[in-house]
């Protein structure tokens, strides 16, 4: 069961890390404000992902059906037909949103952007359909053959292009390779169906993931949309780059943890088996309390060496900003755990609950970020939204399904962020040392793994009868 986890694991970190690599190595070819253009391609494209989404792929995953030809080739048909819409409306749309941006001459760019949407819907959805069996190989070659590809691509695209353009021929690249390896790594022939049936009782399946994305959306793209439009596209470059470096890894750590554990807790409710559900729950939470506080740790320990190392001096007013972020994205990844009990047990509508809050705060950021120019006070605001987030997710989960105990996991983590948030804050003033860093941050290591009783439990037995 370890081995899977961690299989999973490092095959989601491969297809992140080489993402992340490119990144990188974007920032380091070409201006900072060239690279602030380019960002505003991925929130481009997370407006048409956010305005189309129906997690029609978890189906798969998650219905009973999901092993039917016919219901897998109505949700492909369906997939399409949204990806033709999204490409159409990014058509329309391009102009206004460069005007918007204040880059009218990405215009072509957003236009050509608009291929990204209709290719990814001609995915094909076996890659999926594998999970349910505990293949997962399909699915995280899908991620990772694509990434590595448009890695290799991108220092010949910024030694032709020099500028955001680089960065557009390198998506097209990656988006193009996904298509390709999933229909090789399928074993059904690729069919579409177009059935009436099935789209309407996938638009009720969706749609509260639908508002969810929005939120999403909202979440992780409206703070730099703020930024963009008062500070500029140098001021973005750095703020999205503080987004990348410390969102990545909880993305990696969310999506393991929805990918292990989701099939095994819907597995154990159709079995009727709650205690091996009450495990498997508390081993999630656990499990994204962990990551975040790894994130933190590790951000600690090496966030500004890896600027330095990796960016250079254009970035080096990132470091100061780089544990207000981890603490930021340790508080949101937490709310994993809930999430993917709650849709386990066919609650679609948690995560949308637990991003509420982060919504509701952007009009209250904007004005700050106008009135006093400092991201710090941004990322502070929307660290206090996510942790009144946590809540109300835990709050819903409650209202279908019992929460597992988990204080000591849970204090554990807290202790944590607030540790390494005062370390970073007081340490320069007190002139401690890099002694003192270590012996606090095994200390740190120690508790986890005294606290996280749920996972240890699970990964260092085998549960009885185990799904």
């Amino acid at each position: 069961m370890l081995r899977t986890a961690l299989f999973i694991l490092s095959g989601n970190a491969a297809t992140s890390a080489l993402l992340l690599a490119r990144n990188l190595l974007l920032a380091r070819l070409i201006p900072v404000a060239d690279y602030g253009v380019a960002a505003t391609f991925a929130m481009v494209m997370a407006v048409l992902e956010m305005a189309s989404t129906l997690e029609l792929h978890q189906q798969i995953v998650q219905s009973p059906r999901g092993n039917d030809p016919r219901f897998q080739a109505a949700l492909q048909g369906f997939q399409v037909l949204r990806g033709t819409l999204s490409a159409v409306a990014l058509l329309v749309l391009a102009g206004p949103i460069a005007d918007f941006m204040g880059i009218p001459q990405a215009t072509s760019a957003y236009r050509w952007l608009a291929l990204i949407p209709l290719l990814n819907a001609l995915q094909h959805f076996d890659i999926h359909r594998a999970q349910r069996s505990g293949r997962y190989l399909p699915v995280l070659l899908t991620g990772t053959l694509p990434a590595f590809g448009a890695l290799l691509a991108l220092w010949p695209l910024a030694s032709i292009f020099g500028d955001w353009r680089a960065a557009l021929w390198a998506m097209l690249i990656y988006t193009i390779l996904g298509v390709i390896t999933s229909h090789l790594m399928a074993e059904r022939r690729y069919q579409l169906r177009l059935d009436r049936a099935e789209m309407r009782q996938s638009m009720q399946f969706g749609a509260p993931l639908l508002v969810n994305a929005a939120m999403m959306y909202l979440v992780f793209q409206g703070d730099k949309v703020i930024v963009g439009r008062l500070a500029g596209m140098e001021a973005l470059a750095i703020f999205a780059m503080g987004v990348t470096l410390t969102l990545t890894p909880t993305l990696i750590g969310a999506k393991t943890i929805q990918n292990f554990f989701l099939p095994k807790l819907a597995a154990a409710r159709a079995a009727g088996r709650p205690d091996v559900q009450r495990h498997l729950a508390k081993a999630a939470f656990e499990a994204a309390l962990l990551t975040g506080s790894v994130l933190v740790l590790g951000v600690f320990f090496l966030g500004t060496p890896v600027i330095h190392l990796l960016l250079g001096a254009k970035y080096a007013s990132l470091s100061g900003l780089l544990i207000p972020f981890a603490v930021l994205q340790a508080v949101r990844v937490a709310k994993t755990g809930p999430t993917v009990v709650a849709l386990s047990v066919g609650q679609s509508s948690n995560g949308m609950w637990g991003n509420l809050p982060r919504v509701l705060i952007l009009p209250v950021s904007y004005l700050v970020l106008r009135e006093t120019g400092s991201f710090v006070f941004v990322i502070w605001l929307s660290t206090a939204a996510e942790a009144v987030g946590l809540a109300l997710t835990l709050w819903r989960l409650h209202r279908v399904s019992p929460l597992p105990r988990i204080p000591a996991p849970l204090l554990t983590s807290a202790l944590t962020l607030i540790s390494i948030t005062a370390a970073t804050h007081f340490a320069p003033l007190q002139g401690l040392g890099v002694k003192v860093d270590l012996l606090m941050g095994l200390a740190l290591i120690g508790m986890h793994v005294l606290s996280m009783r749920g996972l240890r439990f699970y990964f260092g037995r085998r549960l009885p009868d185990e799904i």
